[in-house]
């Protein structure tokens, strides 16, 4: 990051300079540790320098290119980019980043792709997480300021996600708070299961949720997770006796969707260094329409309308 200094911003010390940049405390200690961290007119300087007007502050925030992500040239829908950060759906089927037997089918491969073809170096950032078949909005920084500043309105329960989920039954109850901790199962490091609030490994875990249909045979639900755990929708949902729609880990297999039936559908968020909210929609996939007329055929339901 680059940027000449007003005569308005005249007269201020550094470190003041770096807090209205919205930089947090660890990524200016992170600065401060490098040799080209912070730099005045091409000179190392301690946050204490006062600045001039006409000043050069070179910031080191930019992202080397990211080795080992292989670009592939994969499908991707791309609903909001700007310099600080990229929001792609993500469709079902595509993990979230590489790992185990998924090197080159993930949204991080299609993003160093996306940018690998304008010569753009690209570190894989994200700030949330999806399941390999949870479809939906993925919020990815694109340099370390904005990954500084969106993990920390993470934690402090700045950036709200809620999903679409069709469950299996009838859920009684229009509107509820499921408050069940979480812990990993002692039988495999991918399930996790509702534990007691003593367990040492538990982690607290709250979901809200309200229903906006009721078939004969399955409730379709807005789920807020006010915690990010993982798996946390599908374990919570089962454990209410409603298991999430085609969820063969947590519930059954279906005829209906090939995958559980999860979309993230909207996310808001602050942005990074500009002084706005956004607040975006994910599209519902073909799959997940196709289940919602299924079960729900006299829901009042456009894929253009917000649902109701």
């Amino acid at each position: 990051m680059q940027l000449t200094i007003s005569e308005e911003q005249s007269g201020m010390l550094l470190r003041q300079m770096l807090k209205q940049l919205r930089l947090s405390s660890k990524m200016i200690r992170h600065l401060k540790f490098l040799p080209d961290g912070i730099l005045v007119n091409g000179a190392h300087v301690t946050v204490r320098y006062v600045l001039r007007a006409g000043d050069r502050l070179t910031l080191a925030t930019e992202d080397e290119v990211s080795a080992p992500i292989k670009p592939v040239d994969l499908p991707i829908e791309i609903l909001y980019e700007d310099e600080d950060l990229v929001v792609p759906s993500k469709p079902a089927n595509m993990p979230t980043h590489p790992s185990c037997d998924h090197y080159e089918d993930t949204v991080a491969n299609a993003l160093a792709y996306r940018y690998s073809k304008s010569g753009i170096s690209f570190v894989f950032r994200p700030i949330n997480r999806l399941d390999r078949n949870t479809s939906g909005l993925l919020l990815i920084a694109r340099n370390r300021i904005a990954a500084s500043c969106l993990s920390e309105a993470m934690q402090r329960g700045a950036i709200q996600k809620r999903y679409l989920a069709v469950l299996d039954g009838v859920l009684p109850e229009d509107r509820g708070v499921i408050d069940r901790p979480l812990h990993r199962t002692a039988q495999s490091v991918i399930l996790r299961e509702i534990c007691s609030p003593d367990a040492p490994d538990a982690s607290p875990s709250v979901t809200e949720y309200r229903v906006l249909a009721r078939g004969e045979s399955h409730t379709l639900v807005e789920a807020r997770p006010i915690t990010g755990r993982t798996h946390q929708l599908r374990v919570h949902f089962a454990s209410l006796g409603h298991p999430i729609t085609g969820d063969d880990l947590y519930g059954v297999a279906s005829p209906l969707i090939a995958r559980h039936a999860l979309h993230a559908y909207t996310l808001t968020f602050p942005h990074p260094s500009r002084d706005k909210t956004l607040s975006l929609k994910a599209p519902l996939p073909n799959d997940l329409q196709e289940l919602i007329h299924a079960c729900f055929p006299e829901l009042n339901f456009s894929y253009e309308r917000s649902l109701p």
